[in-house]
């Protein structure tokens, strides 16, 4: 067979070396230049071959930025984010436009200092050219501006949103700020009610200033008041709300632990909670993601108040604390006090104590205080008890009465019962832990009462003697266990945490939701979940499963990337929740190129590939990690000790250093992006989700192929869909 040679001057398509990037780039006044980048080529080398191409002179005063809405400079750190088909712009350097600005924020004219303001307010959202207006001392300048109390409208709204994007860089520290531009921000909280724009970045700039600076933190203490922010709760705008709260939240967590109940006390007295319930959570509106996570984070700082008590040890020396025991057996029993003090009487007594004692359920019946020694629930599940013994007295005397007048090994101790359950509900609310970054999963109801906790326990505590008697449980159940009551607290744990996920509104429809979760049906529930899980284990089944899994998990794989097609929006997380951005990612219908890019705000419905300026191949994809392993999990801050931000962490590495950075939503879209994303990289899909769909579907599918079929067609394609009826005569109606 002949070899036919190409000649020297026939043009063969090879394809483009992986450090060349193809780009458009614009000069106001002139055609754009279509370019290739050498990317092993110095940065100011490719600026001055740009600069020759126009003839313009002193390359050194000139940047390349991208032309899309960000307007951010490349540099040598970000120019490997450069995409083939990019469109970039010749423009000044970024130390050049920061001297200008920095020059025509004091202009004499102020329309000429509004536009400027306006240009300064856009251009400090990248980080290069924030760092050259800070080392003039641009920051600086704009608290000057304020503090001289001159500047108002667009102009002050521009001169704050600049200042808050430049301090979200984390290039200077917030404790170099006066007091008198504290005084000043303070002021605009209540000044400025009406101007929304004002109004938001003044709470934004306070709640940074609290988060970030325990002297900020006393400074902004001493110059706002709850009842100065409480009547922007009572608005309609929801923005304006989220950051209010958010303010709250933030004096709340860095409040020294000796004040923070003094807060709270103080916070029950404005009534927060009844307001919050109205104009926020039963506001005719949905509420957005960044609400539910300051209504989150404001749950769980208010349950971690009782962290001291479920901490606190009982003294049993201490007469204060054995009275709440004394007044637990007083309502139980209505016992009239002994008259007589003589020794007979005393050891009379002693002896009725204990037996009332051992009624109530306590472990140690002679000094019931040692029950209490445990930490946790510690005191807190006395606090408990009590509550319920004075506010719901007639359903705390019928369960210590049922319970003491029952066969004994059928009794449910009211005393060891309550302590354990106290301790359950704490580990089911986190009593104790620092809110997590990412959670949105507040609870309404638990906004509809002052004292909610402990109306919680108390229908608990009633769930608990019902689903006792239900299971005929003994105390033998005690010792058996590896924890007390161990098979009906898991029962009891299950029907909680069942009708918690419905999201009950109130208190009275937690109860209801309740009701309706017996043991009976928590049993047939259970019996449902096992029969769908069920897994064969006989031979012929087992060759069946195995038989069947390959198509099963291509099934799996072209669901994950049908998702991936589809897209998700993510969000970029920092320091101030309430500004960040999101950017959405999707994958193309060939499975061949990820688009992404940056959007203003989270999108309803799918983003098309047009509107996504950024793209990268997926051949360019080297690997995909996750958790710790992610460089952005391995960056400063203080996501990374988050334990639930790591674990929705994932990156795609490609080229020498290139990196794209993920914090899943939630877990479910965690583990859609990661399997899609092994899949289009050949590798297996390991998440849990894939574990779940893998394990369901095959269930259903070895169960539709035993079903007896025997002389059953299954058609191939569904039924046609029947002609319409000549008339609707048949039809009956009900009206």
């Amino acid at each position: 067979c002949p070899v036919v040679l190409a000649p020297k001057n026939s043009s063969v398509a090879m394809p483009p070396p992986a450090d060349i990037v193809k780009v458009a780039i614009e000069w106001p006044g002139a055609f754009p230049k279509l370019m290739e980048i050498d990317q092993k080529k110095p940065l100011s080398s490719i600026i001055k071959e740009v600069c020759d191409g126009w003839s313009l002179a002193n390359h050194d005063q000139f940047a390349l930025q991208h032309a899309d809405s960000s307007n951010f400079y490349i540099t040598e750190k970000n120019r490997n984010e450069i995409k083939n088909g990019a469109i970039l712009r010749l423009t000044t350097s970024p130390a050049q436009n920061a001297q200008q600005l920095h020059e025509r924020i004091q202009s004499s004219s102020m329309d000429a200092k509004l536009e400027a303001l306006k240009d300064l307010a856009s251009y400090s959202r990248d980080v290069t050219f924030a760092q050259e207006f800070i080392n003039l001392d641009g920051i600086s300048l704009l608290t000057q501006m304020v503090e001289s109390g001159t500047d108002f409208g667009d102009m002050l709204s521009f001169t704050l949103t600049a200042f808050v994007e430049l301090m979200d860089h984390g290039i200077v520290s917030w404790d170099t700020f006066s007091v008198a531009f504290i005084k000043k921000i303070a002021s605009y909280v209540n000044k400025f009610a009406s101007d929304i724009s004002i109004l938001q970045r003044s709470l934004a700039i306070l709640e940074s200033m609290v988060l970030n600076s325990h002297d900020l933190y006393q400074k902004v203490a001493q110059e706002i008041t709850i009842g100065q922010l409480i009547p922007h709760l009572q608005g309609t705008d929801q923005e304006i709300q989220t950051y209010t709260i958010a303010v709250i939240n933030a004096l709340f967590l860095k409040a020294p632990d000796d004040k923070r109940q003094e807060m709270a006390n103080i916070l029950a007295q404005k009534q927060l909670r009844s307001i919050i319930l109205t104009h926020v959570i039963r506001a005719q509106r949905a509420i957005n993601n960044e609400m539910a996570h300051q209504l989150y984070v404001l749950q769980v700082l208010t349950f971690n108040l009782l962290e001291d008590r479920m901490m606190t040890k009982m003294d049993p020396q201490d007469q204060a604390q054995r009275d709440i025991i004394f007044e637990l057996r007083r309502i139980a029993f209505d016992a009239e006090s002994e008259p007589n003090n003589s020794s007979g009487s005393i050891e009379k007594r002693k002896s009725m104590y204990t037996r009332d004692y051992k009624k109530l359920g306590f472990i140690n019946h002679v000094n019931p205080a040692m029950d209490f020694t445990q930490t946790p629930p510690g005191m807190l599940a006395l606090d408990n008890m009590l509550y319920f013994a004075k506010h719901h007295q007639d359903a705390y005397i019928r369960i210590v009465l049922e319970n003491s007048s029952r066969e004994d090994k059928h009794e449910c101790p009211f005393g060891r019962s309550s302590i354990e359950l106290t301790k359950m509900l704490c580990e089911i609310l986190k009593v104790g832990e620092l809110p997590s970054e990412t959670c949105n999963d507040f609870h309404p109801m638990f906004f509809t009462h002052d004292r909610s906790f402990e109306e919680f326990f108390c229908i608990c505590i009633q769930l608990l003697n019902k689903t006792w008697k239900e299971m005929r449980a003994t105390s033998e159940d005690f010792n058996k266990a590896r924890k007390w009551g161990g098979r009906v607290m898991q029962v009891v744990k299950e029907q909680i945490m069942r009708a918690l996920t419905t999201k009950p509104s109130s208190l009275d429809q937690f109860k209801s939701k309740l009701q309706n979760l017996s043991y009976t049906e928590i049993l047939k529930i259970r019996q449902s979940e096992r029969m769908n899980q069920e897994d064969f284990q006989s031979r012929p089944i087992l060759e069946l499963k195995e038989k069947i899994q390959p198509e099963i998990l291509e099934l799996i794989k072209q669901q994950r990337l049908n998702r991936l097609v589809e897209g998700t929006c993510f969000r970029k997380l920092n320091s101030r929740r309430r500004q960040d951005k999101f950017w959405y990612c999707r994958l193309s219908p060939n499975h061949k190129v990820l688009h992404y890019g940056d959007l203003e705000e989270s999108p309803q419905g799918e983003v098309p590939h047009d509107s996504l300026q950024d793209k990268l191949p997926v051949a360019d994809i080297k690997a995909v990690v996750t958790g710790k392993d992610c460089p952005h999990m391995k960056e400063k801050g203080a996501l990374k000790q988050n334990k639930e931000v790591l674990e929705l962490a994932f990156s795609i590495l490609y080229d020498s250093s290139g990196q794209l950075n993920f914090i899943a939503p939630d877990k479910h879209e965690y583990c859609v992006w990661t399997d899609g994303l092994n899949a289009l990289l050949g590798k297996d899909m390991l998440s849990d989700l894939t574990r779940n769909d893998l394990d369901t579907l095959l269930s259903m599918e070895i169960k539709l192929r035993l079903l007896d079929l025997e002389n059953i067609q299954i058609p191939d394609a569904p039924p046609p869909i029947p002609k319409e009826p000549s008339n609707y005569d048949f039809v009956y109606d009900c009206n």
